[in-house]
């Protein structure tokens, strides 16, 4: 008994074809190299800035009085002041005839003399107290301006106590009225020409 032979493998007319390989992906690129400075070469880091801090206000200078100017400014005032008293005696009482009443403090026994002196001394006292004034008070002009009102109203209004006659006492108030606006006015031009530098006043 004969064992049967298997047959031989067909081979296929067309041979298996092998896929092709797929392209290998494109390398990733290279990271950057980051720079590494030396500590001595690393930019400094800048603090941030403090904000500034309001600046304080200067305190003013205190007002101060050049003493040699302001006090000849006042000795000429007072010669101005003897001038307008010794013109209202000679108006009133040697052109109109009006005898003025007045008050003779320091012993002069004429009237035109009494008014002078009087004059020059209420000046020299009224520069005294506005440069006292410049040097203690905070608004020395305004405090001068007032005493200097109420001192003039006043000198203007007591030759009314010291006589009867009317005509006598109301020229005699003038006088004294226009004496004390002489020094007032006078005064205040000199205390604006030697202030110092420093803080205003008023």
């Amino acid at each position: 008994m004969s064992i049967p032979t298997p047959p031989p493998d067909r081979q296929s007319a067309f041979p298996h074809s092998t896929p092709a390989p797929s392209p290998a992906p494109p390398p990733a690129p290279a990271p950057e190299p980051t720079a590494v400075f030396p500590a001595a070469l690393q930019p400094a880091q800048v603090p941030p800035a403090a904000a500034p801090s309001p600046a304080r206000p200067a305190r003013p200078a205190d007002p101060s009085v050049d003493a040699g100017r302001f006090w000849a400014g006042v000795v000429a005032t007072a010669l101005v002041a003897a001038l307008v008293g010794l013109v209202g005696v000679v108006i009133v009482d040697q052109i109109l005839s009006i005898e003025l009443a007045v008050q003779d403090l320091f012993g002069t026994n004429s009237t035109g003399a009494a008014y002078v002196v009087g004059a020059a001394v209420l000046a020299v006292l009224a520069g005294g107290l506005l440069h006292l004034l410049v040097l203690t008070t905070p608004k020395p002009k305004a405090f001068f301006g007032w005493i200097m009102f109420l001192g003039t109203l006043t000198a203007a209004l007591l030759p009314l106590t010291w006589t009867d006659q009317l005509e006598s006492s109301i020229s005699a108030g003038i006088v004294n009225a226009l004496i004390g606006i002489a020094i007032w006015s006078l005064l205040l031009g000199v205390l604006s020409r030697t202030l110092r530098a420093g803080a205003p006043i008023d």
